[in-house]
């Protein structure tokens, strides 16, 4: 069981349940919820998602299923037919558990783990304001199952730390300087942390969370100066000072911003949002360049849920902001968050992976168009996840893109490639070269050539067994040490492929000082040219990309060609090789060797 602690509080708030059977529970766990409570999912005022609540106290002894709702708001049509109680505010230590295999998360394994949590007392969650541990004898207790994880609160006390009153000392005489921005007077995030972390401290019941950014705010920078950028960074703290219906605010850093604000429904949070962001939209030094910003909304039901984790979920959602010349305002949802769990669950559970072994290598063959024989194959990773399932690589792939951990799978991906090569000479078997990916995080890392070409060696492969796939967006992050990185890779005698030609960077200039071996047409040029309406144009353009390679002495390979009419179109235009689900999708290692 895979187990991410933090933190989360809940106000005085309204429960709406029906009494639960151990045969509910049970059903609970595997997914099944009462309609009569799951019909409320999602509504405006709730807490969260529908879930189990375990209540024991000097009153009440409660085992429920049911919905939290914030009480007395005229706006919110509250559930009929129904049990409710009343459940006062609360800290607790809130566990998001993950199934890992090794035990099947059910109400057995949750008690456990909650007498675990309440027994020990290394299990401390350390939080600005203090240091927060479940309570030995918690009176509430609730579980959401959302997805393929389960979220257990625990009722759980806060002990103050040292830094906190330093930081509320009204006397301190650098209480100023730790709560303000310099260049604008306003509001920083230190003041604004702590009134997310403790929101009903400072009289406020719920909130929505707001996080924003100025569009192309470099761009205001480098053609009116300084000056004029921090004015509108001036102008923005203003507004936001001054409308009603923001809570609490700051600016971040740079040209970021976060907001407390009223929760409301959606379609007003819209409306408000867009006539605030409209009233700082131009320039005081010209009023004719029009300001755009990408805006962040995590919704009450979410702050609440996600408790000291809220920024980043802002600041998730925002990130999906990318159209330009538009305002856009994102809401945060169950999507994003599973996501965002996700990755924190696959980061963590990585190397553990690999000491497993989880990691597989599939090969889809690559034929010769006019003799319909193999003539190599793809390396492609596929992830036995937890033992279980296999993992689309759709999932993981481009999570360790962003962060660097790509390259710890494309080592592994070398290595089983070369164990399986040496293998098949042993054997006796054709040998034919396999690609391997080399990932852009790679490029940059100082003697690459020397780490591949050492671990091939480690294998005793000749070096022309393996051809080394390197994306066409790769050719523009650094262009002197790619060069040289293909020049090295080449001296060595490893073949050399470009891989996703053609999808959205211009590498002509580049092509004819690069020794690849292979140009491989990405498969959104082969999906067009199996179209009879689009047949004239796409076609033109797969042809000169065909010709193209052969006056470069490049051999041609197509991607994703699925029909017969792909590839006799591809033949007729001088393609030499094709990979796609016609021949063969990618398989295991195994069924691969039958092919040879």
């Amino acid at each position: 069981m895979h187990i991410i602690s933090s933190y989360s509080f809940r106000p005085t708030r309204k429960l709406y349940y029906m009494n639960a059977t151990q045969e509910d529970i049970d059903n609970f766990y595997h997914g099944v919820m009462p309609e009569k409570i799951m019909q409320y999912e999602g509504a405006f005022g709730t807490y969260g998602h529908p879930g189990l609540f375990l209540i024991k106290d000097a009153h009440t002894t409660l085992n429920g299923i049911g919905i939290e709702y914030r009480q007395d708001d005229d706006r919110i049509s509250y559930p009929e037919g129904l049990l409710d109680i009343t459940l006062p505010p609360t800290v607790f230590r809130l566990d998001l558990m993950f199934d890992d295999g090794d035990k099947e998360i059910n109400d057995e394994t949750v008690r456990n783990h909650i007498d675990l949590i309440c027994k020990s007392e290394k299990e401390k969650y350390y939080h600005i304001g203090g240091i927060c541990a479940a309570k030995e004898n918690p009176e509430i207790i609730q579980v959401f199952s959302v997805n393929d994880q389960i979220r257990v609160l625990i009722e759980a006390e806060l002990s103050p730390d040292d830094t906190t009153a330093l930081q509320e000392d009204e006397s301190s005489k650098y209480k100023h300087m730790y709560y303000h921005d310099y260049i604008t007077g306003y509001y920083n995030w230190n003041y604004l942390w702590p009134r997310i972390a403790w929101f009903h401290n400072y009289g406020v019941q719920d909130y929505s969370f707001v996080f924003f950014d100025i569009k192309d705010f470099k761009a205001i920078n480098v053609i009116y100066g300084h000056l004029v950028a921090n004015q509108l960074l001036t102008d923005i703290t203003n507004q936001m000072e001054k409308t009603d219906w923001i809570y609490f605010s700051a600016r971040c850093d740079n040209d970021n911003f976060a907001m407390m604000i009223k929760d409301m429904p959606e379609a007003e949070t819209r409306e408000k949002l867009y006539e605030f962001f409209d009233s700082i939209s131009y320039l005081d030094a010209d009023k004719n360049y029009r300001i755009y910003y990408r805006c962040g909304i995590v919704p009450m039901r979410t702050t609440i849920e996600m408790g000291d984790r809220v920024a980043d979920a802002g600041k998730q959602a925002k990130a999906f902001g990318t159209k330009p010349y538009k305002t856009e305002l994102i809401f945060f949802t169950d999507e994003m968050n599973d996501k965002q769990n996700r990755a924190i669950q696959l980061r963590s559970y990585l190397d553990t992976a690999i000491a497993r072994d989880e990691f597989m290598v599939y090969l889809q063959p690559k034929y010769d168009i006019k003799t319909e024989k193999i003539k190599g194959a793809e390396a492609l990773i596929r992830w036995k996840y937890m033992g279980k399932n296999i993992l689309s690589p759709g999932i993981f792939i481009p999570l360790f893109e962003e962060d660097g951990l790509i390259t710890k799978l494309d080592d592994i991906v070398l290595k089983k490639v070369c164990i399986k090569l040496k293998e098949w000479e042993k054997q006796g078997k054709p040998l034919y070269p396999i690609s391997v990916n080399v990932s852009r995080k790679s490029i940059g890392i100082p003697g690459l050539v020397e780490h591949l070409t050492e671990i091939v060696d480690s294998f005793g492969v000749d070096h022309s067994l393996i051809d080394f796939e390197l994306t066409e967006s790769a050719m523009y992050d650094n262009q002197d040490t790619m060069i040289k990185i293909i020049e090295k890779l080449k001296h060595q005698g490893f073949k050399l492929s470009m891989d996703d030609f053609g999808t959205g960077y211009s590498s002509l200039s580049l092509l004819p000082i690069m020794p690849f071996d292979t140009l491989k047409i990405d498969k959104s040029f082969v999906d067009r040219i199996g179209k009879s309406n689009e047949y004239t144009k796409s076609c033109a353009v797969v042809k000169q990309i065909i010709a193209l390679a052969k006056d470069l002495n490049m051999r041609c390979l197509a991607e994703g060609a699925e029909n017969k009419e792909q590839v006799d179109l591809l033949r007729d235009f001088g393609c030499e090789i094709v990979q796609g689900y016609y021949y063969s999708k990618p398989l295991p290692v195994e069924e691969y060797e039958k092919l040879l």
